[in-house]
């Protein structure tokens, strides 16, 4: 039986937005989720699948979508309206 350390206990999960790409507390992202060909945004953090993480604000998610972050990090090309739709949902989220 191992114990665990008490400065486990006390560590932050830390994940970096894939639009400004700073490192920050995972509560403080939103998650999108890529499982079984479909994109979600996952605001619990729970959904299956691979996950991403971006800040919650309007800047992050515009540079994202500049700069084809999703596609990149999920390797898949994904519609125009899929996109649309994604970053659209973001902003509903951040608020």
């Amino acid at each position: 039986m191992s114990r665990k350390k008490s400065s486990d206990r006390n560590r932050v999960p830390m994940r970096r937005c894939i639009g400004c790409m700073e490192s920050k507390p995972k509560q403080d992202l939103i998650r999108i989720a890529f499982y079984e060909g479909e994109l979600s945004v996952d605001p619990g953090g729970k959904a299956k699948g691979r996950g991403v993480y971006l800040c919650r604000n309007r800047e992050c998610a515009a540079l994202a979508k500049k700069k084809n972050a999703l596609q990149r990090n999920f390797k898949q090309n994904f519609s125009g309206e899929t996109i649309d739709r994604i970053f659209e949902e973001l902003l509903n989220a951040e608020q």
